[in-house]
């Protein structure tokens, strides 16, 4: 088993509407984006690529996705000949499920070098409406009245009906439904949710690949359109398109590359995985189980960590993952993110990117836009949005819709090397 694994090199596209490129377009310009920021002169020296998507069904093609993207790339003889392209689903945790695939096989010692792609289109120029059903598909299609009757029981307990509509994503009722309830048991308050909100529109201004890059205030997040109350449109991740790639490498292999390449390298300290089930409504989440296992195999602590993306479809999801991350106490995220704790120049930065609210949240590729984000932070790159000092990273990225959780989560650590 190898000793250490590490990121050579990431890239992202911008997150917005493409309508113009295709699934291929957009997997080459990450793929061929990464391998240029690993320094791999030929790229073939890939030996395996890790390669997640959500819905590309929606547009024909249903089965061997990666494969039938990373066709060009072969025939070009820009990804080696006869090398597997692995294909992994996890909804909204697709993109740091593929970076665990190529983790995991360096670790086992079948590979030196491998790449983890996250590719997706969810703008429809036809009928843009169309995708948000498929949103829905990360919950338990097999007997949905299950889930269903969970929310609406909650709903009633809450006073507010779960009445999920045709003109948005149904997981912004499941998130509206876990707002409200943290706001009943904990006293969370919609100026704290938009306290959050502002700080990652704030962020995503400053962030070139964001696809809102406009500050807001906390009024301004208050008095935006309601989706499913509490949370207004700008407390919801947007619909777009875009990739991110992260090229990952052996510890024997880098001692092998050049200084320049050793020198940005950022090891991968911890990767841990979790599952979701019904859980209590106190109960910790999915996202504590994995976030524990990354700080036991670290050896790190939550006061360890410099800066943090986390996973927030909605705002609220930042209160909520800073408690689970144990940055905070449960209960006091609201208050905690209020007082600014979450800043640049706070306790420990999050979500630096501007968030899913405001950098975008193209499913496939979400996890490995927050590993760039980091691997960017931790090599001093960040510009205006540089958290001064970053040396260890944390990123929480969950995915589907089991009760008041997720189905799957994954928490990484980063180390700057």
């Amino acid at each position: 088993m190898a000793d250490g694994v590490y990121i050579i090199g990431t890239y992202s596209t911008p997150f917005r509407r493409w309508p113009e490129k295709s699934f291929k377009d957009l997997t080459r310009e990450a793929y061929l984006g990464a391998a240029r920021d690993a320094g791999l002169d030929d790229p073939t020296a890939i030996e395996a690529a890790w390669f997640g998507n959500c819905v590309m069904h929606y547009w024909g093609q249903p089965l061997v996705r990666g494969n039938v993207s990373f066709i060009p790339l072969v025939r070009e003889g820009l990804f080696r000949d006869r090398a597997p392209v692995v294909n992994v689903e996890g909804a909204c945790a697709t993109g740091s499920l593929a970076l665990s695939g190529a983790y995991k096989e360096i670790r086992a010692g079948d590979a030196d070098i491998t790449v983890a792609v996250g590719v997706e289109k969810l703008y429809d120029p036809v009928n843009p409406a169309g995708i948000l059903p498929e949103f829905g598909k990360g919950a338990d299609q097999l007997d949905p009245a299950e889930w269903m009757e969970h929310y609406r029981q909650i709903g009633e307990r809450l006073g507010q009906p779960f009445d999920p509509a045709p003109d948005r994503s149904v997981a912004m009722d499941t998130y509206s439904m876990q707002a409200r309830l943290h706001m009943k048991l904990y006293g969370t308050t919609r100026e704290q949710i938009a306290a959050a909100c502002a700080k990652s529109h704030t962020y995503g201004s400053l962030n070139p690949l964001a696809q809102y890059r406009f500050a807001m205030t906390p009024q301004q997040v208050l008095e935006d359109r309601m989706v499913s109350d509490p949370l207004t449109r700008a407390m919801c991740a947007p619909v777009g398109d875009g990739a991110a790639a992260a090229v990952l490498c052996s510890e024997r292999q880098l001692a092998k590359l050049p200084g320049r390449i050793r020198e940005r390298a950022v090891k991968i300290r911890a990767l841990a995985l979790s599952g979701g089930k019904y859980r209590g409504e106190r109960e910790a989440g999915l996202s504590r189980a994995a976030a524990d296992r990354a700080y036991e195999v670290s050896g790190l602590r939550p006061e360890d960590i410099d800066v943090a993306e986390v996973h927030d479809a909605t705002s609220f999801c930042e209160i909520y993952q800073t408690e689970m991350m144990r940055f905070c106490p449960e209960g006091q995220g609201g208050p905690y993110i209020a007082a600014g704790a979450t800043a640049i120049d706070g306790e420990v930065a999050v979500n630096t990117s501007g968030g899913l609210v405001s950098k975008g949240h193209p499913i496939g590729a979400t996890g490995l836009s927050m590993c760039h984000e980091l691997v960017t932070q931790m090599r001093g790159e960040a510009g205006e949005r540089q958290v001064r000092d970053a040396r260890i990273g944390l990123q929480q990225n969950g995915g589907g819709i089991i009760g008041l959780e997720e189905a799957l989560c994954a928490v990484a650590i980063y180390e700057r090397a």
